[in-house]
C-alpha cells in the first residue's frame, strides 16, 4: 500500500503534553549534560535545554500507510521558541502533515506542530520536521522545496567538541522514543546498520548545548531558534564537533564526527542579543 497523501494537510486532534522537573533533567543527561551543567542537570535554579521544546511540541505521529518501519530516518528537524521552557509545564500542541516528496529512492514526508499554553492560547513552542522513508518515492510527485545554505569561506568563529557515551541512546530512549533501531541489534541490523544508532534527536541535543554555550552565554532565554538536516548516521560513542559561524544575527552551523563525516548539515540559529 503507497503512502496516504490525502493526509497532507488535515489538522489532528489537539493533544497536551505534560512535563516535570525529572523529565527535563533527564532529557539534558540523555544529551549528554553532566557534573558541568547542574544548571540543567539538577533541581538547583534548574532550566530547561532550549532543544528540549522538540519533545514538548511532539504530537502523536499519524498513520502514513504501510511501509517498513525499519526504513524510516529522521531527515529534518526545527523549532523555534516563543518563550522559555519552565522545569516542569504543559502544552496543548495541534499537528499536521504538510507535504508528502517524492525523491526518488524514497518519500520525505514533513509536518508542523504548534504547541500553545493550555490556559492562555498563547504559543510557546513552532515545531517542524521531515523524516526519509526509503522505498516509498518514484510515485511521480513533486520533490519539495531545497533550500540553499553554504557555510562562509573561513574558519569558523567557534568548534566544540563532545563524547558521547558508548550507552547514550539507551539513556536518551528514556525520554520516549523507544524505536528499537537505536537499542536493538537485529532491528538495526534490517535497517542495514552495523549495531544500533544514536537518535537523530540526540545528535540534535548535543548539537543545541554547543551553540547554547558557546553563542548564547549560556542562558536558554536567548536562544530563540534552531534548524538543521540530519545528513549522516552517529554510533553511540563516537565524537561530535560543532563548527559555528557567526554573521550578525546569523548563526551557522554543522556537526560532523572525528572522521570528519558530517552528521548534521544546513544549521541554522537565531540567538538573542
Amino acid at each position: 500500500m503507497p503512502l496516504d497523501h490525502s493526509v497532507v494537510g488535515v489538522e489532528g486532534e489537539p493533544c497536551e503534553r505534560r512535563w516535570t522537573a525529572k523529565d527535563t533533567m533527564l532529557y539534558a543527561l540523555g544529551v549528554g549534560a553532566g557534573t558541568g551543567e547542574l544548571a540543567f542537570a539538577t533541581e538547583k535554579g534548574q532550566r530547561v535545554l532550549p532543544t528540549f521544546a522538540v519533545l514538548a511540541a511532539q504530537a502523536p505521529g499519524r498513520r502514513l500507510g504501510d511501509y517498513d518501519p525499519a526504513m524510516l530516518v529522521h531527515a529534518e528537524q526545527s523549532f523555534e521558541l516563543h518563550r522559555e521552557l519552565p522545569a516542569a509545564g504543559a502544552v496543548r500542541t495541534t499537528s499536521k502533515v504538510t507535504g508528502i516528496y517524492d525523491k526518488g529512492s524514497g518519500a520525505l514526508v514533513t509536518t508542523e506542530a504548534l504547541a500553545v499554553d493550555p490556559g492562555s492560547g498563547e504559543p510557546v513552542v513552532t515545531s517542524r520536521s521531515a523524516v526519509f522513508i526509503r522505498g516509498e518515492g518514484g510515485f511521480g510527485g513533486e520533490r519539495g522545496p531545497r533550500e540553499e545554505w553554504a557555510a562562509p569561506d573561513r574558519a569558523p568563529d567557534h568548534k566544540v567538541t563532545y563524547p558521547t557515551r558508548p550507552d547514550q541512546a539507551l539513556l536518551y530512549r528514556l525520554s520516549g522514543d523507544y524505536n528499537p533501531l537505536h537499542s536493538d541489534p537485529e532491528f538495526a541490523a534490517r535497517a542495514g546498520f552495523d549495531r544500533p544508532i544514536l537518535h537523530g534527536l540526540c545528535t540534535y541535543g548535543i548539537t543545541g548545548r554547543a551553540l547554547l554555550h558557546a553563542v548564547a552565554g549560556s542562558d536558554p532565554a536567548r536562544f530563540r531558534a534552531m534548524s538543521g538536516r540530519f545528513s549522516s548516521p552517529v554510533l553511540p560513542g563516537e565524537s561530535l564537533t560543532v563548527s559555528i559561524w557567526v554573521d550578525g544575527p546569523a548563526v551557522l552551523f554543522r556537526t560532523a564526527k572525528d572522521d570528519g563525516t558530517v552528521v548534521i548539515d544546513r544549521g541554522r540559529a537565531v540567538i538573542s542579543p
